[in-house]
């Protein structure tokens, strides 16, 4: 069964720039994992500074690699001090049918 979720995190003020080329970079690097089936990166039309991230993985053993990649580390170490929350706030989705 598919893994998909959605991330959400909120720039902080002055930091939407560096935030958006972090999860540019980031987004480049997770599409070439071989379980990874979509990661699409959007703001929210109103409120630029908010991004959403609809993931969708093979399985949960693809979520699993994909949570274990090597610049996964990285890349939250250098996101957590430009966002207003602790951490990305994950839902995760089932399909309805």
């Amino acid at each position: 069964m598919k893994k998909t979720l959605l991330a959400e995190f909120t720039a902080r003020e002055g930091a939407q720039d560096e935030v958006a080329r972090l999860i540019g970079d980031y987004a480049l690097a997770v599409r070439e994992e071989e379980g990874n089936i979509a990661f699409d990166v959007y703001t929210k039309a109103a409120e630029p500074r908010a991004f959403w991230i609809f993931e969708v993985y093979r399985d949960e053993d693809a979520f699993q690699a994909h949570l274990n990649a090597p610049y996964g580390g990285p890349f939250n170490a250098a996101l957590t001090p430009l966002i207003e929350e602790t951490a990305s706030v994950l839902t995760f989705l089932d399909p309805l049918a």
